[in-house]
């Protein structure tokens, strides 16, 4: 009976542990300006981890449609790397497909991310942003992790993330 019991707690302790597990969201990507004030995307995935979903959504606060979209997405699996780019323009080997307008839109809100190509989606790397939370950023700044702040504490950020 007793083996029961402690069979019946380890199972149900399981469930638990897993049921409610999703992917780490982690500080893995950045939007800054460059001198010219024009939106840069920064990403930091760890090491060479094989990520999907890259892409750029931007839309109107509470909206659920697909309408009034604006971004793009990379499709399929790519090895991470280290990359900056413009934020509408993301490298040309990527094969890219926008959506709606690629310019910042100041009533929406954006999310920059990916997530890693594993079985088990272990972390997600994110951004969320709007126009205005850019606006504010100074010389030498990125938005991150719901933030401002430099760009070399985004970089330690990142990596002691991974």
């Amino acid at each position: 009976m007793k083996r029961a019991v402690v069979a019946v707690v380890g199972v149900v302790a399981g469930c638990l542990l897993l049921g409610g597990c999703g992917p780490e969201i982690r500080p893995l990507a950045a939007v800054r300006l460059d001198t010219e004030g024009a939106p840069r995307a920064v990403l930091r995935p760890c090491g060479d981890d094989l990520i999907r979903g890259l892409s750029l959504v931007g839309a109107p606060a509470g909206t659920d449609s697909g309408r009034n979209r604006s971004g793009w997405k990379v499709p399929g699996k790519r090895h991470g790397t280290r990359a900056e780019f413009p934020l509408f323009s993301p490298p040309s080997a990527w094969r890219a497909r926008a959506s709606g307008q690629q310019r910042l839109v100041p009533d929406y809100t954006y999310r920059l991310g990916f997530g890693k190509a594993e079985f088990n989606y272990e972390y997600t790397g994110t951004v969320t942003f709007r126009a205005a939370d850019l606006a504010t950023l100074k010389p030498g700044q990125v938005w991150a992790d719901d933030r401002a702040m430099s760009l070399g504490e985004f970089e330690r950020l990142a990596e002691d993330s991974c």
